[in-house]
């Protein structure tokens, strides 16, 4: 069959319009046949070329811009054009198409709403026997499950303008409609038609698409001709979708079945509990397996080992076979019981019994699940990460150690082992068949989940951490695709003054960038197996990150990776003359030492410093680096060891500004340093020279490079699969990051108590975008109970001047004015209001924790924090509290959501 592509594109001088006809995808990206257009005005481009199709087949299919052997654009990738060939006497399909960007609405085509709140199915091809033929393609994303879009016209067999006698159109594409029409009976080349929506659930009045009459011109025809006309997106006079929803870790759920922690069952109950009270989201933390030390420090759910391996701890005991041992049974049980009545997790607990059970569950029922049919399909779909992790887990538990570098052997993935361990016959094969088997399991019961929630219309949400360990499987098989040398961390903010010191290596983006990131896309492909919506954390990752040297324990001494660096000649341009030694290196003088140490201070400089000229000091060589500080106050935890530690600290990292990692002649101020005895010793004319290109530097200095960066990565990671794409986008947010996310449709995250207007103290909810995320607090910070408590005068201010209500404000927070707060937030513009479980609680003061402290998840400033908050009240309970569960369904239906 000859098929003839048109579409008009201006294009300049040296540029070409390619189709590319998709076959499949490699990986993350689409398999394509490409396709050189023609042009006689670098407008109008056309190409034939001849194909075999037969009737009912779908051709995808999507444009991009060449300018020689480069590409320089594409269209949106995640809904490409397709054609439908439904006409069976067709010899020739000529097709009318036109530039498709991501557009404004490009949430309403995520799987998140199409695939659980609108639920809608496509249709069957239809094919007909026309003579000549005509299909119309419309894209109308904001049709709900029960609406079904219509086509008026002029024509008789278009109805004439009768309402009654409109056209069904079908359903064939993601919020595309299509219909097909015999040119035969068309009296006229020139169409004039319109669409709109009726409800098949009612008769009530049809709504017009908001535009004038559509008019298509069709070219001269012979039999055999199908022409195609993609016509551009209608609009409707509709409010746009709104979606309440939950935030809940999973170890945090709690249920009678439960092992002392939350699992993938348990969050099947939950999914209950957030469609029982009309909300349709619920949002969790990475569930990636985070198993370094079998301790309970390996409890932080961000450090995670694998990006695709699940955590054993999550599994599902009660949905798997029981044990055929009663005495082991029995045991079982007793210890479940013990640790389910436990007001918090024992994650070591915990995780020994799951793993002790798994084992012998393995080898009861092993041999048979690795030879079925569905285990062989998951381990066809997985083996290319699957393999190296299970590899990993087995020697980091031979060897006691997650730390590869200190293995005897295998200090690398080697590729050469795959096929040994992919054979059942083979010994390195039965060493971790057992890690297969405990990913199957997971694998098959998170999927089942996330089919059940959609089930219930239900948007599962997961979360992908910005960093990976250090010592994981990530790392060991891959690692040019990091920076060992670096560590990952934030700068200051409010949750922690000496910035954040994550541990994580850096991305080596180089590498990444030349395979396409193929590492990330299928990071993202992976989750989309599970959720319709992903929260990204820490965005500001991908413009840059916040790269601390290895030999530091705090944030201070970072500096942001890639950054464009500052050479002396302009730090002197300033006006700031510049002073290498003085700039660079501790400034420690007798006035700082007494200020820090105070009765200390002598002993300080005889034991760690020595002495330079007049009042100068430098540190001792054995206590130069945090890193060596800490080593050597290891132990030491008496209130006076860690004064004199951290103190210590703090003359390491009080320095004007950090030399650049990669280039020893560039320089960064140092962040905060206005806080530090450096600054403090400036002259004030010097201080204001410091902070106009402190200011300039962090503000204005990078934004278009850290643009282009972002640029480089986001777009083939938000396109790799129909999730909504939400981000946590706080901390120090520069002003290109609203530029990246406005055009790629990211959701933003939106904090009334972190507005990103520094001029403000407290966000105003009606200003909040469509396209972000609303809530009060997220599992870093306080709940909105120990917020309301924690700082008395700005809660006054809030109180009077946010909530404005007179007199002073009540302590502890009353459930009428949790209830109110949260019902702002519920009226906010924002696509999603997400809250905690905690602060939806706080609402009811017969049902939420008696003391607020219990609440809090987690602390970022203390990096060795123990995350083992659950839920007080369990799943069945919370079912059955009707006047709470009223209370939030009333909520939500005030708030129209």
């Amino acid at each position: 069959m000859k098929l003839q592509f048109n579409i008009n594109y201006q294009t300049y001088y040296g540029q070409d319009l390619l189709l590319n006809i998709v076959t499949g995808l490699n990986g993350g990206e689409h398999k394509y046949s490409a396709y050189r257009m023609h042009t006689a005005d670098g407008y109008h481009w056309q190409v034939e070329i001849n194909r075999e199709v037969l009737p009912g087949i779908q051709l995808n299919y999507f444009y991009s811009i060449w300018r020689g052997d480069e590409e320089e654009r594409r269209e949106w990738e995640t809904v490409v054009h397709h054609v439908v060939f439904n006409a069976e006497r067709a010899q020739t399909y000529r097709v009318f198409d036109h530039w498709n960007d991501i557009p404004r609405d490009a949430y309403l085509y995520s799987s998140a709403v199409t695939d659980c709140i609108t639920g809608r199915s496509l249709d069957k091809p239809s094919p007909n026997s026309f003579r000549k033929g005509v299909c119309i393609k419309v894209r109308a994303p904001q049709l709900g499950s029960s609406k079904r879009l219509f086509v008026l016209g002029t024509e008789t067999m278009l109805g004439a303008w009768n309402p009654e006698k409109g056209l069904p159109m079908k359903h064939y594409g993601t919020n595309e409609w299509s219909i097909d029409l015999d040119a035969a009976q068309l009296t006229n080349n020139r169409v004039e038609l319109k669409f709109f929506i009726k409800n098949d659930e009612n008769s009530a009045s049809p709504v017009w698409e908001y535009s004038d009459n559509r008019i298509v011109e069709l070219p001269q025809m012979d039999e055999g001709d199908v022409v195609v006309y993609e016509l551009d997106e209608a609009f409707f006079p509709i409010p746009p979708v709104r979606i309440a929803g939950s935030l809940v870790p999973v170890f945090s759920l709690r249920s009678e079945s439960s092992f002392g922690i939350g699992d993938f069952g348990d969050l099947r109950k939950m999914i209950d509990w957030v469609s029982l009270t009309k909300q349709r989201l619920l949002q969790i933390l990475p569930i990636n397996d985070t198993t370094t030390t079998h301790t309970w420090t390996d409890s932080y759910p961000y450090s995670c080992i694998s990006i695709f391996a699940l955590h054993p701890q999550y599994v599902d005991l009660s949905a798997l076979p029981k044990l055929n041992d009663k005495k082991q049974r029995d045991a079982f049980e007793k210890l479940r019981k013990e640790l389910n009545v436990l007001p918090q997790i024992d994650y070591e607990q915990v995780n020994n019994a799951k793993n002790e059970y798994l084992h012998l569950l393995f080898e009861q029922e092993g041999k048979a699940s690795i030879e079925s049919p569905e285990f062989k399909t998951f381990f066809v779909e997985t083996e290319h990460w699957l393999v190296p992790y299970a590899q990993y887990c087995h020697l980091r538990d031979k060897n006691g150690t997650a730390d590869f570098s200190k293995w005897p052997d295998h200090n690398r993935w080697n590729e050469a082992d795959r096929k040994a361990l992919s054979s059942p016959r083979n010994k390195a094969y039965k060493d971790v068949a057992y890690y297969y088997y405990v990913q199957f399991v997971l694998a098959t019961q998170l999927k089942a989940a996330h089919s059940y929630a959609q089930s219930k219309k239900v948007i599962l949400k997961g979360d992908i951490p910005i960093g990976v360990n250090r010592y994981g499987c990530d790392v060991w098989s891959e690692p040019r695709y990091f920076n060992l040398n670096g560590q990952a961390g934030a700068p200051p903010d409010d949750f922690s003054v000496n910035g954040q010191n994550w541990g994580f290596p850096t991305y080596n983006w180089d590498e990444m960038i030349k395979d396409n990131c193929t590492w990330w896309v299928n990071r993202f492909r992976n989750m989309a197996k599970y959720f319709d919506a992903y929260r990204i954390d820490h965005v500001l990752g991908f413009f840059r990150i916040w790269e601390i040297p290895v030999n530091s324990v705090h944030g201070l001494l970072g500096q942001f990776a890639p950054s464009l660096g500052m050479s002396r000649e302009e730090i002197e341009g300033y006006g700031l003359h510049w002073q290498e030694e003085l700039f660079t290196e501790p400034f420690i003088a007798d006035w700082v030492v007494d200020r820090i140490f105070r009765e200390h201070a002598d002993e300080v400089r005889g034991k760690y410093l020595e002495h330079t000229w007049g009042d100068r000091y430098r540190m001792r060589s054995e206590y130069c680096t945090q890193r060596k500080i800490e080593e050597a106050f290891t132990g030491e935890l008496s209130e006076k060891d860690i004064w004199i530690r951290d103190g210590l600290y703090s003359l390491v990292s009080d320095v004007l500004f950090v030399r650049d990692h990669r280039d020893p002649n560039l320089f960064h101020p140092r962040i905060s340093v206005q806080f530090d005895f450096i600054y403090e010793s400036l002259y004030d004319s010097d201080k204001a020279i410091f902070n106009k290109l402190y200011n300039d530097y962090y503000y204005r200095r990078n934004n278009q490079f850290w643009y282009q960066e972002a640029m480089k990565k986001l777009p083939k990671l938000v396109n790799a699969t129909r999730m909504l794409v939400c981000a946590e986008d706080l901390g120090m947010v520069p002003d290109c990051v609203a530029w990246v996310m406005n055009e790629l449709r990211i959701l933003s995250l939106e904090i009334q108590s972190m507005p990103k207007d520094p001029h403000l103290r407290f966000g105003h909810l009606g200003t909040n975008p469509y396209s972000s995320v609303s809530t009060i607090s997220t599992h870093d910070m306080p709940t909105l109970r120990l917020w309301w408590d924690e700082d008395w005068p700005r809660t006054q201010d809030y109180f009077n001047n946010v909530l404005h209500r007179e007199g002073p404000a009540p302590h502890p927070l009353p459930g009428w004015l949790a209830r109110d707060i949260v019902s702002r937030h519920l009226s906010s513009p924002s696509m999603l209001c997400v809250l905690s479980i905690q602060d939806w609680m706080s609402i009811d003061e017969t049902l939420r924790l008696a003391q607020p402290d219990a609440e809090r998840i987690n602390i970022p400033a203390n990096p060795k924090h123990y995350w083992r908050y659950r839920m007080h009240v369990s799943l069945e309970d919370l079912m059955k509290r009707n006047d709470f569960n009223y209370d939030i369904t009333d909520l939500i239906a005030q708030s129209g959501r």
